[in-house]
């Protein structure tokens, strides 16, 4: 059965998930701590709407698999379908804003790209995105005021604000939609601040974004 997206108030969005766009290096400081260089135009890569888990619920991501890395990022639900928009275009389509996380198999990405080949295998398998209910429009003050924060057991551990990104908002869905069309149902992460690392199995994890949203939830032993 396929995802549905939901509001704060219980409200589904009449339409499932599609797909997520993603974009990489969208805070200077995270494209640092990882000794990436930092992009002049948007880094954009995909996850299927397979990926996407409830956020409220204990995460169990494959620790089999490796290390798996914690991202938090702001998530934008998209209203209206969006093809080569400009950026008013883009900023009136978003109906809602809410927290995901990229989990990432860092050990897996790290031998991909040692050896040039993509890496969806680190990004894209099933639970890889965490996601939570979306605030209204009418709670975001602007792009600019966000803040969104990730504690784990207890310790902030990221510390993201909309004013630090380095392709705002509308820009960054404008620039999506000229290379996919974006549809109602397709979720759009914005990029993660510094502080990204492992994800410890057993912990508890809060996550507050401005608006009044907060998220309580764990990580399976």
């Amino acid at each position: 059965m396929r995802f549905v997206p939901q509001f704060t108030d219980g409200q589904e969005f009449p339409h499932a998930l599609g797909k997520i766009v993603c974009v990489g290096r969208n805070y200077a400081d995270h494209a640092k701590e990882l000794d990436n260089p930092v992009p002049s135009e948007p880094l954009l890569f995909m996850k299927p709407a397979t990926s996407v888990v409830d956020l409220t619920k204990p995460l169990d991501p494959p620790f089999s698999r490796g290390d798996v890395h914690y991202e938090v990022e702001l998530a934008l639900l998209v209203g209206e379908t969006l093809t080569h928009a400009t950026q008013d275009e883009a900023e009136r389509a978003i109906v809602g804003i809410g927290l995901a996380m990229d989990l990432t198999l860092r050990d897996v990405q790290t031998k991909l790209k040692e050896k040039g080949h993509p890496w969806e295998i680190a990004k894209a398998f099933d639970g890889a995105c965490p996601l939570s209910p979306f605030l209204p429009l009418s709670r975001i003050p602007n792009w600019n005021a966000l803040v969104f924060t990730l504690e784990i057991d207890g310790e902030e551990r990221q510390h993201g604000e909309g004013a630090d990104m380095i392709f705002a908002i509308p820009t960054l869905v404008a620039e999506m939609s000229r290379h996919f069309t974006l549809e109602p149902g397709d979720v759009i992460l914005t990029g993660t601040p510094a502080g990204v690392g492992e994800l410890p199995r057993g912990a508890s994890l809060r996550l507050t974004l401005t608006g009044g949203l907060e998220i309580t939830t764990s990580v399976v032993e």
